[in-house]
């Protein structure tokens, strides 16, 4: 099992972020993180194929879980 990310690339004016962040992803892996598989351009969408994890993702787990300031910095550590 995988998880893809599609981008709509004609949406972003500052295309060199997003070829930033894959080599970014492309160099680190670590188990506490979303590790890169590989990425395609598919029409005007870049598809990021990312390792899955279960739970959904941190936006949706964010704005439904009020975590304080002190647990907020104890995950980010980690």
């Amino acid at each position: 099992q995988v998880a893809l990310k599609k981008m709509p690339l004609h949406k972003r004016s500052r295309k060199e972020l997003v070829v930033n962040e894959i080599q970014i992803m492309k160099e680190n892996s670590h188990p506490n993180i979303v590790n890169y598989i590989d990425s395609y351009l598919v029409h005007e969408d870049l598809w990021l194929v990312m390792e899955y994890v279960d739970g959904g993702t941190l936006t949706s787990v964010l704005v439904r879980v009020f975590m304080e300031e002190r647990m907020i910095a104890a995950i980010s550590r980690e």
